[in-house]
């Protein structure tokens, strides 16, 4: 008997299922834009502020152009290159095309699909994490006198990325069919939701103008009056002073001591009503009504290099300065974060084995998923979003949140729905399809980047048993369980000090769930946010993939028949000069640009910098193993341009 071989039943192999929309709705899954609006607010809102957050939206317009050039590339790539393996893939076939370049085929393909798993291994881990404070936000809502509102249970987030993690993980070992009728699910639930947030958002801006009775945020309760004020107390019921940069407390002009204050609450909760002196009442009829303001003086605070008051932007006073750029730094900022809720339209190209047409309809899928995700869907959602600030709901405290667009929910529900009870009802539901969304995207780039593993395991590469399928589900069961545990692993990095740069007050909840992992506020203040650190090595991780990718293009189509001036050397130049652009940012952003701060980007270039050195050593070691040469000495005759 022969041994087995890939033809033979003994090695099972992938099937070509999916056509056009299902392979749109694995890349649209990854991208999921109800999700992000959800998580990424708050990162979008703090770093760089106090001002950067006036460029968000035009930041995502940025980012779009980087990806779409991106995307454009990969597109092209599909189409002369259709397989298992993405840019990975593409690397050696498009250098071994070559009558010179074909040498640094094995250096091009390894040091691609390692960098892709600085990005897909990452990205995962980040969305685990990132789930885990949704739930433990959403644990507040559901039972506010054991969960506290302003810190997440360290206990339950740890547990809940070991858990998430391989329940996504049991989903993409079931197969790619069961995984595109969930993501075909979640991504009509989430744009729906989306759809309906975005409206009931601008309709509440529409409907309240300048000086009119409106709400805002009391201790999570959405309410329409001024609320009273009492003094913020620690764990020992002594008064917290307001304390200074140089972390010492505040004296008034008199040399006393200034006191954080909190909105007050009854036993119930409630917020306390305060008539027009800020004096308590007991009926709510007397209170003072909130008054809502879009004006530009309430809408930019502070003096611009003043450290004790430094200038800090608070909302949009118009809908143009909702998508005017304001700053280039700022776009720059923004743009950089964007990225993370913009990548996974090439997750597609990794599916080339199980499309039924891959050089016609994978290429179309690439650009329809950024299309209708990027542009139709975020493009309109942050515009509702950022369009609804005002001074009842600002940039500083959604930037203190856990979940800033489920407190706008909130306040719009109540509005729309007449009570407090409605709007956090409605918040809830929305916070179902964000969840849903979750699974969808954690699942599509799990599935991506098993099958990067198992490309490179195929070709050992890395170690060969990441290259098997499962014998009954065809999936890489060993690539995804591994990528399982890391994501987990990765997961708990995320949620450690995901309030690191904030100066959250003092925990109000003492109970078994709050038994470790928390730190004081001031040193929270101190510690880089590991919410923040994740996701730029994610990004860090695309930046380098992109920019390979347009590398890989150019080189492709250098001597193809089909080569076209512009789509094949102009447009891949300007992603691989963009993606640069941005990473280079992160070098000299936190110097130039007040705010931004430097602990992050550092750290998650560092982790690159040594995954690349690993990754170096790692090849250099492998190929001496296996007796592998480094360059290719002859090119391969069935290989032409």
């Amino acid at each position: 008997m022969p041994p087995p071989t890939a033809t033979t039943p003994s090695s099972p192999t992938t099937k070509p299922t999916l056509g056009l929309t299902g392979l749109t709705i694995n890349a649209m899954a990854l991208i999921a834009p109800g999700a992000f609006l959800w998580l990424t607010f708050q990162i979008q809102s703090l770093y760089g502020a106090p001002m950067a957050g006036s460029a968000m939206w035009f930041g995502i317009v940025a980012a779009l152009l980087l990806c779409f050039a991106t995307a454009i590339s990969y597109a092209e790539l599909s189409k002369i290159y259709p397989g298992a393996g993405s840019s990975y893939f593409y690397a050696e076939q498009a250098f071994l095309s070559k009558t010179k370049a074909y040498r640094f085929a094995r250096i091009a393909k390894f040091f691609t699909g390692w960098a892709s798993h600085l990005y897909y291994w990452v990205y995962p881990g980040c969305m685990v994490g990132v789930t885990a404070i949704l739930g433990g936000y959403l644990l507040n809502q559901f039972w506010p006198d054991t969960f506290s509102s302003s810190y997440n249970s360290p206990l339950f987030m740890y547990g809940f990325c070991v858990v998430f993690a391989l329940g996504v993980a049991y989903i993409a070992y079931r197969g790619v069919n069961g995984t595109t009728a969930v993501n075909m699910a979640v991504n009509i639930i989430q744009i729906t939701a989306l759809l309906v947030f975005s409206v009931i958002a601008i309709a509440y801006r529409v409907q309240h103008k300048q000086g009119s009775t409106g709400f805002h945020l009391s201790n999570g309760v959405a309410v329409n009056y001024v609320v009273a004020q009492d003094t913020v107390k620690d764990d020992k019921g002594n008064p917290t002073p307001v304390l200074d940069a140089n972390n010492k407390p505040t004296m008034d002009k008199d040399g006393k001591p200034v006191y954080q204050m909190t909105d007050a609450t009854d036993k119930d909760g409630i917020p306390v009503p305060a008539d027009k002196d800020g004096k308590a009442v007991t009926d709510p009829k007397l209170a003072a009504p909130f008054t809502v303001s879009y004006a530009p003086e309430d809408a930019i605070t502070g003096k611009a290099g003043d450290d004790k008051d430094p200038q800090t932007f608070n909302f949009h006073s118009t809908a143009g300065s909702v998508i005017a750029p304001h700053s280039f730094n700022f776009v720059f900022i923004q743009a950089c974060i964007a990225i993370l809720i913009l990548v996974g339209f090439e997750s597609v190209t990794a599916m080339g084995e199980e499309a039924k047409n891959a050089k016609r309809d994978i290429p179309r899928a690439v650009l329809l998923s950024l299309a209708i995700q990027g542009i139709v869907c975020y493009l309109i959602e942050y515009f509702a979003a950022n369009y609804l600030l005002h001074n009842g709901y600002t940039i500083p405290n959604a930037a203190a949140s856990g979940a800033p667009v489920g407190d706008m929910m909130v306040i719009v529900g109540t509005w729309l729905f007449g009570s407090y009870a409605a709007g956090k009802a409605f918040m809830l539901v929305q916070a179902a399809t964000v969840f849903l969304a979750l699974i969808g995207t954690t699942l599509a780039c799990l599935n991506t980047g098993a099958r990067v593993t198992y490309a490179m395991g195929r070709d050992n590469e890395v170690p060969s048993h990441f290259g098997m399928l499962h014998g009954r589900t065809l999936s890489p069961h060993r690539a995804i369980w591994t990528l399982a545990i890391i994501s987990a692993i990765i997961g708990i990095i995320t949620v450690a000090v995901y309030l690191g740069g904030t100066t959250p007050a003092a925990l109000d909840k003492h109970s078994i769930w709050y038994s470790f992992g928390i730190f004081s506020p001031e040193t929270y203040a101190k510690l880089p946010n590991t919410l923040v650190i994740i996701t730029l090595i994610s990004n860090f991780g695309t930046f380098l993939l992109y920019m390979m990718t347009c590398v890989i293009a150019i080189v492709a189509f250098r001597e193809h028949h089909m080569f076209n001036g512009f789509k094949h050397f102009v447009v891949p130049v300007f992603g691989l000069l963009a993606n640069l652009a941005c990473m280079l940012f992160y070098l000299i952003g936190p110097f130039t640009v007040s705010g931004m701060s430097w602990k992050e980007p550092y750290i998650a270039l560092g982790v690159a910098a040594i995954w690349g050195v690993y990754g170096l050593i790692y090849f250099t070691r492998n190929s001496k193993a296996r007796g592998k040469e480094i360059y290719v000495s002859e090119r391969p005759a069935s290989v032409t341009a």
